[in-house]
């Protein structure tokens, strides 16, 4: 069985599901790994351009296995110590492997979102979320932190730092309706809706030039990341020079605009 399924619904779209269902999608060794491996893959495939990440069945996942981690690749000699370390990289390199996809990344939030499973939502680059769907940092609940894969990093940057520390810290559930209201997500649509609304996403952004999305991507997740304004600012002003000297998009969005139909832009 492949707990991790690849199928283009669309053109130019690749969905990608975790197929563990019965253990709602945890993020067991045997999971994650096929999981970095198939998005490092449809990074490198120049035939989609936007991927939709979502789980089988009533979750989106469920974070830690607790019934069983599945096996930790190259460990032999190693003490619990470090053997723990490496399994942490693994994980880290799922949230990696996200960030460093060309394509932007909407993950379809069928359901729970649960430690681990929040994480790996909040590394996509847009959320959308079915209405059954909640969130947990779960890791205060189990008498760990809730700081993992990133989550202390991604959630204030997501919704603020108040909000984030008061998630983290009272391990609560949010349900969708609060996620859309802070800004968790995007949006919240009935459950049978919710492939086709990140596909509908998914097929206004192949609208536009492959460079400008790819482009604004990474401005944004550099945003983020920059300590200074002015800094970034030189950063943007360089990617939007690249584009417009480089490519006719803008010319040709000009002339769309005049003749009364769509753009059709260089990659």
């Amino acid at each position: 069985m492949s707990f991790v399924l690849v199928e283009k619904p669309r053109p130019q779209v690749a969905l990608v599901t975790m197929n563990r269902p019965e253990r709602m999608n945890a993020m067991a060794f045997d999971v994650m790994i096929p999981l970095r491996e198939t998005l490092e893959r449809i990074a490198a495939d120049n035939e989609v351009r936007v991927v939709v990440l979502t789980g089988a069945g009533p979750g989106f996942s469920s974070g830690a296995d607790l019934q069983g981690a599945g096996a930790v690749p190259n460990i032999g000699g190693l003490t619990r110590t470090t053997v723990a370390r490496r399994s942490m990289d693994l994980l880290n390199d799922v949230m990696r492997a996200l960030r460093r996809m060309h394509q932007p990344v909407i993950a379809a939030i069928n359901g729970a979102a649960i430690g681990g499973g929040f994480c790996l939502s909040l590394g996509a680059d847009i959320r959308v979320a079915a209405e059954p769907a909640y969130f947990r940092a779960a890791g205060i609940n189990n008498g760990l932190t809730s700081t993992e894969l990133g989550m202390s990093y991604l959630l204030p940057r997501a919704v603020g730092a108040s909000r984030a520390f008061e998630i983290m810290l009272s391990g609560r559930d949010v349900d969708a309706a609060e996620a859309e209201r802070i800004g968790l997500v995007s949006r919240t649509v009935p459950a049978a809706d919710l492939l086709d609304a990140c596909y509908g996403m998914a097929e206004r952004i192949l609208g536009y030039s492959r460079v400008g999305v790819e482009l604004t991507k990474r401005m944004l997740w550099s945003g983020l990341e920059a300590n200074s304004f002015e800094a970034h600012m030189e950063h943007e002003g360089t990617a939007q020079l690249y584009v417009r000297l480089t490519t006719e998009n803008f010319d040709e969005a000009i002339r769309a605009r005049r003749d009364r139909r769509p753009p059709v832009f260089e990659d």
